[in-house]
């Protein structure tokens, strides 16, 4: 394997980490800074925006540079971020570093790929990018665990300290292993990939992404406190969790692809998406029992990240046959998509921990991510619209 592909495997694991390791520290970062747990949710959400925006126009904007020079300077600024995080002297600086570093995770994931293609021959592409994109899972099964046991007992600035180490490991063997030479093509304009968004069906895909992802972040974007509030766990034990829900996702998502391989997309997103809405509506009621709350959260794992694949896959086929000359724009939107989901689901979260309560965010959330099996069913339909003959003794439709 590549070295270089290992860099930006580590680049994709610091990426991950920092994203994600913020569910477990909002009860720490709203204790010590004086503000509610909705405002810390509000971390979750303001970084979700910033991938959200930086993965089109920034990508866009930058398509011109040289992609190990893009990448470095990524890394600087991801790395920056996170200092700027550790030494926020207030919540509003914390949010800014949170956007600086959203922004560095967008244009990273949009050129990642790409950059992995380029370091391998042809028949390893797709397993190029998937070694990438491991940093992700081990991320969720290691690194946020690791980094809410370290803000817990250390404190919340340290895990965005030790962040920022990993990301000069990543710059350092970004700057040592990655290629130069790396060709590429410019990515298409902000106007040609806004203009992805006039085809209805592929609209669709994207509200079922954020949709579905937006249900699943009401409730896990608050799932710290409660385990703590609610289940009774101790603040310790909060990152064994989390440890668990890792090691469930990166078994899910693989699941999830198989199923997407062997029953088509359609069948396996209802499926993923009811499932998830059912795990989601039974942690109303086992919340309150440590057990219980333990075994849902495992469950949760499972099925929270599984519908990933069949989603991108969906997608690219939606795409390749309503917007051919812009597939890989489609597939990076959908990305989009899901952090929009995040962003919506952390805002409707605090919302509900401000209005109700903290338990009220899982079942609210289920009935979310029911509107997403309304959706999935509907494309379904359409689907099989598209695919019905045409009636006899109709005529063909105009060009």
């Amino acid at each position: 394997m590549p070295l270089a592909l290992l860099a930006l495997t580590l680049s994709a694991f610091a990426i991950g980490t920092t994203e994600f390791v913020i569910v477990g520290l909002i009860p720490t970062i709203a204790a010590d800074l004086g503000v509610s747990l909705p405002s810390a949710g509000l971390l979750v959400s303001l970084y979700a925006l910033g991938v959200a925006v930086g993965a089109p126009l920034l990508t866009a904007l930058t398509g011109r540079l040289p992609r190990k020079t893009l990448l470095l300077g990524l890394m600087v600024l991801f790395t920056l971020g996170n200092l700027l995080a550790w030494q926020a002297p207030s919540y509003g600086s914390l949010i800014l570093a949170r956007i600086v570093t959203g922004l560095a995770h967008g244009v990273f994931f949009s050129i990642g790929s790409t950059i992995a293609t380029g370091l391998v021959s042809k028949d390893k592409a797709a397993g190029a990018i998937a070694t990438m994109f491991t940093g992700l899972t081990v991320a969720l099964v290691t690194g946020v665990p690791l980094g809410t046991f370290i803000g817990q007992h250390f404190g919340w600035r340290e895990t965005f300290l030790l962040v920022s180490g990993l990301g000069v490991l990543a710059f350092i063997g970004s700057l040592l292993f990655v290629p130069g030479t790396l060709r590429h093509s410019p990515p298409a304009s902000v106007l040609r990939q806004l203009a992805v968004l006039k085809s209805p069906r592929l609209l669709l895909v994207y509200a079922m992404t954020a949709i579905g992802y937006g249900g699943s972040f009401t409730a896990f974007t608050f799932l710290a406190p409660i385990l703590q509030d609610v289940t009774g766990l101790p603040a310790g034990a909060v990152s064994l969790v989390l440890l668990v829900y890792g090691v469930s996702v990166a078994v899910g998502n693989l699941w999830g692809g198989k199923l997407a391989d062997r029953r088509g997309p359609i069948p396996a997103l209802l499926l993923i998406f009811s499932l998830l809405a059912a795990v989601l509506l039974a942690f109303t009621f086992t919340a309150a029992t440590p057990w219980l709350a333990v075994v849902t959260v495992l469950l949760w794992g499972a099925v929270a990240f599984g519908n990933v694949p069949g989603l991108q896959l969906y997608v690219v086929r939606q795409a390749e046959h309503h917007a051919p000359h812009a597939v890989d724009v489609a597939s990076g939107l959908n990305i989009a998509a899901f952090n929009l989901g995040i962003a919506g689901g952390a805002w409707l979260g605090g919302h509900i921990v401000a209005s109700l309560g903290l338990v009220h965010t899982a079942w609210i959330g289920a009935l979310v991510v029911l509107g997403a099996v309304a959706l999935t069913a509907w494309s379904g339909r359409l689907d099989r619209q598209d695919a019905a003959p045409a009636p006899l003794g109709s005529a063909p439709a105009c060009p």
